[in-house]
């Protein structure tokens, strides 16, 4: 192939394109594993931290029973109640603000796709467009230029050619033989 025709540049282009799909492809490969992780990681620590929360609960409910029967320690278990209830409720809005920070990444990432997503379509109709350009304004003017050309060949080699030889005798039917 050479640098100069058409169809050369246009397979540069078509291999370009295609180097970035296969690279856009792989990113949004590594999106999704990233936000897959995170879910999973946000899915392991909610598992980890709702046991812990319903034994908060529980020994909550035994300290005031106990500071019901011991009221000499009352002020210590109730100030313990009071700081695993605080634990508790800050682990309750780290959790919430957990889910909501992958919920928004989720989010992102959607967008991110869809975004990739436009981008190639908007590539792809653009490679289109440009074929087609290309089809129509350089390719079939130059069939019609090399068709005119052949024609213009033809017509020279008709008008130089020799002038035949006059049939005013009888020819052999060697002389006759093409071959």
């Amino acid at each position: 192939m050479n640098a100069s025709e058409p169809v050369f540049w246009i397979m540069i282009a078509s291999i370009v394109i295609a180097v970035c799909f296969i690279v856009m492809a792989i990113a949004l490969v590594a999106i999704a594993l990233i936000v897959k992780k995170v879910i999973d990681t946000v899915s392991r620590v909610e598992e980890k931290v709702e046991p812990l929360l319903a034994q908060v609960n529980a020994i909550s409910v035994q300290g005031k029973e106990i500071s019901v029967q011991f009221t000499e320690i009352s002020t210590n278990l109730s100030s313990a109640t009071k700081y695993f209830s605080e634990s508790a409720g800050l682990i309750r809005e780290e959790v919430a603000e957990l889910k909501q920070l992958v919920g928004q990444t989720a989010i992102v990432a959607r967008d991110k796709v869809e975004l990739v997503s436009q981008t190639i379509d908007r590539t792809q109709t653009q490679v289109t467009t440009t074929t087609e350009f290309i089809q129509a304004k350089v390719v079939e003017p130059a069939r019609e230029i090399a068709a005119v050309m052949a024609g213009v060949r033809k017509g020279l080699e008709v008008l130089f050619a020799p002038t035949p030889k006059q049939i005013d005798r009888v020819y052999t039917e060697d002389e006759l033989f093409i071959g």
